[in-house]
């Protein structure tokens, strides 16, 4: 944490959650010192946390002169965050203790057109089948807290709906929080996945409060963190998948319109595209193992990717002025990819805008999402046990 960092009033109690779970404070006294907070807003918010099981206070710290502190830690039975991150045609998912850090992770093959109701009742019977493994700590059960999960498309954030979505048939409008709500008793965090992986990975760049991620797999999205927040909008911000690219030729996209950057710049098109040159990829991976291995073909349609979504990029960073655009998802390991990016960013940009912006790929990895959801799923939680508790 910086030292210019602050901790608002709301989310305060994950956010002194997470110090302690983090190893960064154990005592009362730190954590004021760490979050900026009154002692006396640290004590209530601590009692709170005690009071639901989440933290336990024993023994005595280190002293610094005075009387020895209470020792604060997690408690071993605190409980369990489920989180899941869907792609088109897999689903990473795992289970984080309430620091966020992973207990266990899978990844399973997933087709999202399989609809709504099929893909989230198969992934709940996973979630059950985690907590039936790994949910005790070896004489009583850990409790889960809540489930939260990133979609590939559109969401609105006020309700846990799909809105609109161009690769996911079925889902449009579909009440994903409610849906899970049914089969859990608990708070349904259902976000973006850009939007997670942006959370996820805003941890790992100290000192950048302005972040731009983009999510480069079988379909292209963007994460914006504003002074160390994420940026929702209305709910599509920093959704670049759809802005007009200018090529030589004309491809209608998912969404109906034509001359998409997803239409051109995806994983999906870049399949696409090999397809026609007789070139049979199955996976985005595919794509970077071909670049990888040589293929003329595939390096070529991955460079010019990387320059569309470097040129819409542009357009942002002369506006956004970011810190840092992160670069995730499956083709972020294509280096043809990132270096046109880069090209096109440091070509194009206005030099204020571009002499200390960093472009670099993920620092955190596939799981970035699956982090972001634990960091907001616990607030949610948090605030679901202050009110049924």
């Amino acid at each position: 944490m910086s030292g210019k960092e602050r901790l608002p009033v709301r989310g305060a109690q994950g956010d002194l959650l997470r110090l302690v779970a983090g190893g960064h404070a154990e005592s009362r006294a730190e954590l004021a010192r760490l979050s900026g907070l009154a002692a006396s807003s640290v004590s209530l918010r601590v009692e709170e946390l005690i009071d639901s099981g989440l933290l336990v206070e024993e023994g005595s710290g280190a002293s610094r002169g005075g009387r020895r502190p209470r020792r604060l830690r997690l408690s071993p039975t605190a409980g369990l965050l489920a989180v899941a991150d869907l792609g088109a045609h897999h689903v990473r998912l795992g289970l984080l203790d309430l620091s966020g850090t992973p207990l266990v992770i899978e990844e399973h093959p997933c087709d999202i057109n399989r609809g709504p109701e099929a893909v989230l009742d198969w992934m709940a019977d996973v979630f059950d089948e985690l907590l039936e493994r790994h949910g005790r700590d070896g004489s009583s059960v850990v409790p889960l807290r809540g489930i939260g999960t990133g979609i590939p498309g559109p969401v609105d954030p006020a309700s846990g709906r799909v809105v609109s979505p161009s690769r996911m048939p079925g889902w449009n409008n579909f009440p994903v929080a409610e849906h899970l709500g049914r089969r859990y008793d608990l708070p349904v965090l259902v976000e973006n996945d850009a939007n997670l992986m942006a959370i996820g990975e805003a941890r790992a760049w100290p000192g950048c409060d302005n972040l731009m991620v983009l999510k480069a797999g079988t379909g292209i999205g963007c994460g914006v963190i504003v002074e160390g927040r994420l940026h929702r909008g209305r709910g599509a911000a920093g959704d670049i998948s759809h802005v007009r690219v200018r090529t030589d030729s004309s491809v209608t996209c998912s969404c109906g319109h034509s001359d998409c950057l997803e239409a051109y710049a995806s994983g999906a098109a870049l399949m696409s595209a090999l397809a026609e040159q007789g070139i049979t990829v199955r996976r985005p991976a595919g794509i970077v193992t071909s670049v990888d291995d040589g293929v003329p073909e595939a390096t070529a349609l991955v460079r010019n990717a990387g320059r569309l979504i470097g040129e819409v990029l542009t357009v942002l960073v002369n506006f956004f002025n970011p810190d840092a655009i992160v670069v995730g998802g499956s083709l972020s390991a294509a280096e043809p990819l990132i270096s046109a990016i880069r090209a096109a960013v440091y070509e194009r940009c206005l030099p204020l805008a571009t002499r200390d912006l960093e472009i670099a790929v993920t620092r955190v990895g596939r799981d970035a999402a699956l982090l972001g959801a634990g960091s907001l799923l616990l607030d949610a939680a948090l605030a679901f046990e202050s009110t049924h508790g």
